[in-house]
């Protein structure tokens, strides 16, 4: 009973303080649809793009409407020369342009290796990567065309002319999102790391706030004076809520989004309830050492936007630092991703990705090791604003 009247307690205090709702279930949701929607197209499409054709032909233009034709590229403008879209890349009017020299049909009628240029602003990395790699293939595409029109006109047969253009056929396959889709490959991991940050900073300002408060007294007074139970009912209540926002996630993405999930939805929700209980054993910790609540929700935001940059999502963590590498192991976001690419996207199951699940149940049992000392900080230690 006396868990249970902590568990009412904290219940209590969380009805009466907006922030805890907002924290708890409205910014995570308000994250789900922002980047569910933000990406909902999966990649970006018609990107701005100029074109300099001061060739003028036949050949040129052919070009121009191919390019145009790719998904990712929309010619928006023609421009009389290098100069001029140069300044429009540089006033982002386009993030690119292709260059088309005069002379460019005749050289390769001739046979004399004509010479296309494209351009694309790659400070703008997402943009830049896509239409460099759409111009690439348009120049490549356009080569052949006019080696083959060549080898036509010499005799060669269809055959002859496709076996000199591409001798070795290649196949590419992209495993796991083979539609690349953006929204995929983020969402899966920018969401739960956005809970996470969340997880962190309640965690943190629910135990901080009694001492803020000079509550603790009555709370531990709730658990009959055992710290054990006093905050274990305080993260249960908070678990109930952290948990049916968990499973909704997995539900919208998997269910209703139909995002890749090949070991069931069963799977990542057992995945789903341990990075929540993970991130919320870590706030504990956090609290503990840095028993100041805002040092405390300093640390929690500190690291869980880290989380996003060292989880292996966007940068590789084996290219990492060697010390980056074994620093990556100490967020719960990162054995959370390895989970998902596991389970979610390689099919296989939860026992194969075992020690990905411990570390999260580690960091879920961390505050064990650490009562006698936070028992310290909430009786003895006193608040510093």
């Amino acid at each position: 009973m006396t868990l249970f009247a902590v568990i009412s307690r904290e219940m209590c205090r969380m009805v009466r303080q907006p922030l805890y709702w907002f924290c708890l279930v409205a910014a995570p949701i308000l994250s789900v649809i922002f980047f569910t929607t933000l990406m909902d197209s999966g990649l970006p499409q018609n990107l701005p793009i100029g074109i300099v054709d001061q060739d003028n032909t036949t050949t040129s233009r052919s070009i121009t409407r191919n390019l145009d034709a790719f998904q990712a590229a929309a010619v928006t403008q023609c421009y009389p020369s290098v100069t001029e879209a140069r300044r429009a890349v540089q006033q982002g009017d386009i993030y690119g342009f292709y260059y088309i020299p005069q002379g460019t049909s005749r050289k390769a009628q001739r046979q004399e290796i004509p010479t296309v240029s494209f351009y694309t602003n790659y400070a703008y990395l997402v943009a830049g990567s896509l239409l460099y790699r759409d111009m690439r293939t348009m120049s490549e595409l356009a080569s052949g065309a006019a080696t083959r029109s060549v080898l036509y006109a010499k005799g060669a047969r269809e055959e002859q002319a496709m076996a000199f253009l591409q001798p070795i056929v290649i196949d590419t396959y992209a495993i796991g999102n083979p539609w690349l889709n953006y929204s995929v490959y983020l969402c899966n991991t920018l969401i739960p790391g956005v809970l996470m940050i969340f997880i962190f900073m309640v965690t943190v300002y629910g135990l901080g706030i009694e001492v803020k408060q000079g509550t603790v007294g009555s709370w531990l007074a709730k658990a009959k004076g055992q710290i054990w139970t006093a905050v274990g009912g305080k993260l249960l209540a908070q678990t109930v809520v952290f948990l049916l926002v968990g499973l909704f996630i997995v539900w919208y993405l998997y269910v209703h989004l139909r995002f890749p999930c090949h070991a069931g939805i069963g799977t990542m929700m057992i995945v789903m309830t341990l990075g929540i209980l993970g991130a919320q054993g870590l706030g504990v910790f956090m609290f503990a050492m840095l028993p100041s609540l805002r040092l405390g929700l300093s640390f929690a935001s500190l690291w869980g936007v880290l989380s996003f940059s060292i989880c292996g999502m966007s940068f590789p963590v084996m290219a990492m630092h060697p010390a980056l590498q074994g620093l990556a192991w100490l967020f719960p976001l990162r054995h959370y991703f390895l989970l998902y690419v596991n389970c979610a996207l390689d099919g296989l199951p939860l026992s194969n990705a075992w020690p990905y699940a411990v570390a999260l149940l580690a960091f879920a049992v961390l505050p064990m090791v650490l009562m006698r000392r936070l028992r310290h900080v909430m009786l003895y230690v006193p608040y510093t604003p």
